[in-house]
């Protein structure tokens, strides 16, 4: 099922390790080598399920410089696993680059389906999930206000990414930028123990963890479409 001179996109849990599919612990284990964001801790998960395949790092940091040697590897023979600490790589994480220069030079690319946070956050949002747009994380800086400004009018829903420590100044933007009373969830902790979707409006969603003492674990925040407050989903809970 491996074939050599490829390069595998392989999923991995966002949380809970049962996540993992049983194609790609498969692959895991027949590639020659894992490229990983952080080898520590796909070291963790793969002697989780008894894998010993030999292992690379491969991240924002040295992406640049790696991909050309990992493709020259690739093309010698070598079949190659990419991951990431949590998701699909290249969703906000690294591998666009390798995807893309692989794809560049003829290289075959196998991108398995599998676990990734925002689907599972949109559709336990109550909100519209049949067309939808990915965000990502928006700007810290510089942009950041012009991308508020152009997602005021998305009739689609809007799915975002944050950090915990920005969770609450992002809401607090969204809601300033498009409306206090437009519909909206918050997840976190997704498949894990605490997993939480909070569900209300931007207003009082921002309100709601602004008197948190400490927001934990990644966020992905969904907020409805232009014209949706019709829709709105309850309080949060």
């Amino acid at each position: 099922m491996v074939e050599p001179g490829t390069l595998f996109v392989v999923p991995t849990p966002i949380g809970n390790l049962e996540d993992i599919t049983l194609r790609a612990l498969k692959v895991l284990e027949a590639v020659d080598l894992v490229a990983c964001e952080d080898t520590r801790t796909s070291g963790v998960l793969l002697a989780h399920f008894g894998i010993r395949t030999p292992r690379v790092s491969f991240h924002a940091h040295n992406e640049h410089r790696r991909t050309d040697p990992l493709v020259d590897r690739i093309e010698a023979g070598a079949s190659v696993a990419l991951v990431t600490d949590a998701g699909t790589p290249g969703i906000s994480d690294p591998g666009f680059l390798l995807v893309r220069a692989c794809v560049a030079r003829g290289v075959p690319v196998v991108a398995l389906p599998g676990a990734t946070a925002f689907v599972p956050a949109l559709v336990a949002s109550g909100l519209p999930c049949e067309r939808f747009v990915f965000e990502g994380f928006l700007p810290v800086k510089k942009g950041r206000q012009t991308r508020l400004a152009q997602l005021a009018a998305e009739t689609r829903s809007i799915v975002l990414y944050e950090s915990p420590h920005k969770a609450e100044r992002t809401l607090a933007d969204l809601a300033a930028h498009l409306g206090s009373d437009r519909p909206a969830a918050l997840a976190r902790e997704l498949t894990k123990k605490f997993e939480e979707v909070a569900r209300g409006t931007l207003g009082s969603l921002a309100a709601e963890f602004a008197s948190r003492d400490r927001i934990r674990g990644e966020i992905v925040i969904v907020v409805g479409p232009a014209g949706a407050a019709e829709s709105k989903p309850d309080s949060p809970r």
